[in-house]
């Protein structure tokens, strides 16, 4: 299956994805505006709002690929806990109307109080979040400069690529930052699991996978 049809739902995520369940059921993809890094959606191949709109063979596959990543999840980020999340309509926060679970790795002291984090979550309005980083997605000469200034990041000529991702001011991310998460993301999973390749992004990706 082609990324390119991948769809959060208006929304083409193609270069966000880093996980496809072996069935291609269900897919998972890098935040667009993390509440802390690592934080990731799962969503149904499937573009539907609610969880009671999903066959039982996709409920399975959404819910047995939650299972998978967040174990990936957890020891990647060094996480201590982790929360996994289901708004299942508008009216318990649900901002797209396409199913979505959030897997969102704890760490001591990184809300408090803790229950803090379900605010953040509340208040996250992905729909607009997605419709401005569309609207300002940047020109193919940016691109170019954004991926010239990666390959001096990994030369060791400026700092690391992913500074910026644990900030907490949650700012919108760009398809290239995004990308290279995803791509590092992709290498822990079996090669029948992953998502974005070394040949599609160009990049090179970080092993250590977790089975």
């Amino acid at each position: 299956m082609s990324l390119s049809t991948l769809r959060f739902s208006t929304f083409s995520v193609a270069s966000q994805v880093f996980y496809q369940s072996q069935s291609r059921l269900s897919f998972a993809f890098v935040n667009l505006k993390p509440i802390v890094p690592g934080h990731v959606l799962v969503v149904p191949r499937r573009v539907v709002p609610r969880l009671r709109d999903l066959t039982p063979d996709e409920v399975t596959d959404l819910f047995a690929s939650v299972h998978q990543i967040s174990r990936v999840i957890e020891v990647e980020y060094k996480a201590q806990a982790l929360n996994i999340a289901l708004q299942d309509g508008p009216m318990a926060g649900q901002s797209v109307p396409h199913v979505h679970v959030h897997i969102i790795p704890r760490r001591a002291k990184d809300f408090e109080p803790l229950d803090e984090m379900y605010n953040a979550l509340d208040a996250k309005n992905l729909s607009q979040d997605f419709a401005e980083a569309y609207a300002a997605r940047p020109l193919r000469a940016e691109r170019k400069a954004f991926e010239a200034e990666q390959r001096e990041r990994q030369r060791g000529n400026v700092e690391s690529p992913f500074s910026g991702i644990e900030d907490m001011e949650r700012r919108p991310r760009g398809t290239d930052e995004m990308r290279i998460e995803a791509l590092r993301l992709s290498g822990l999973f079996p090669e029948e699991n992953r998502g974005i390749t070394e040949e599609e992004s160009g990049e090179t990706p970080m092993t250590g996978r977790i089975d």
